[in-house]
């Protein structure tokens, strides 16, 4: 397709605008970590006077990140491949409609995304099933929430030729079976994305474990950005570092996970 150079230059100058709304506030946030406590209040908006890497290592010990890490590994692990498994199990027959009414259950999981959260139920049945300050608790939690994740397998899955469905039946293969062996492998690209929706939602998420996990040794690695918060005056240079290290792992996921997506676009894009 050709393009003359007028569109071309207003297709540029559009990516280049977004690319900056994306990079700038990285670049800031990068140049804050580097200064020190007082060059900050001096000047927040000037750029650093030097690499202080040190700020980090810093940042890691007062925030007690080692200790929170892995607790946010161990909650979004499970709850993302807890919430994996639920969702294939649901979405499933609902998009192949074997079971009665799939359409109506599948506008309730709709609907159901658009309420608010019922915290003040939610933290009652927490606690009369003495899962309150529990790691597994907090972890049945974050499943329990399907999300976006489900709706986006049950799109997907109805484009998947029914035919396999017949072709598995007849040479005996069982339903659990077809569904790991067969339908999951066709969906990596969207089972990529799924991932990193539900994990980002469990990494970040900072008011569930407030709420649900008072033991400072089950707090997720959010909490350790409390550290650098005072009643008169916050660090915002370690503050700073303990964001980038807190989304550090979410943007190594996404680099192991994007050419799944990138793939799956590609294969769906042409038809041979």
């Amino acid at each position: 397709m050709k393009q003359s150079r007028t569109s071309r230059t207003i297709s540029y100058t559009i990516v280049l605008l977004m690319l900056a709304l994306y990079v700038f506030p990285l670049f800031y946030l990068f140049n804050v970590s580097m200064k020190t406590q007082t060059e900050y209040l001096l000047n927040p908006v000037a750029l650093t006077e030097g690499i202080r890497l040190e700020n980090f290592a810093e940042a890691w010990t007062k925030g007690s990140f080692s200790q929170y890490m892995w607790n946010s590994v161990l909650y979004t692990g499970m709850s993302t491949l807890l919430t994996l498994i639920l969702s294939i199990f649901a979405a499933f027959p609902l998009a192949r409609r074997y079971v009665k009414f799939s359409t109506l259950i599948y506008i309730f999981f709709l609907i159901s995304m658009y309420l608010p959260n019922p915290l003040i139920p939610q933290f009652s049945l927490i606690n009369q099933l003495g899962l309150y300050n529990t790691q597994t608790g907090y972890i049945l939690l974050k499943t329990t929430g399907t999300g976006i994740a489900f709706l986006m397998f049950v799109g997907y899955i109805k484009s998947v030729s029914r035919e396999l469905d017949e072709a598995a039946a007849m040479d005996g293969c069982g339903y659990t079976r077809y569904l790991f062996t067969i339908l999951v492998p066709l969906m990596k690209p969207i089972l990529a994305t799924g991932i990193i929706l539900t994990a980002i939602g469990v990494w970040n998420d900072i008011i569930g474990p407030t709420i649900y996990l008072s033991d400072p040794n089950y707090q997720p690695v959010t909490k350790g950005l409390f550290t650098f918060y005072g009643q008169y005056m916050n660090n915002w240079p370690l503050l700073a570092c303990g964001i980038l290290i807190v989304t550090l792992p979410l943007v190594v996921l996404y680099v192991a996970l994007q050419r799944f997506i990138v793939g799956g676009a590609m294969a769906g894009a042409v038809k041979s």
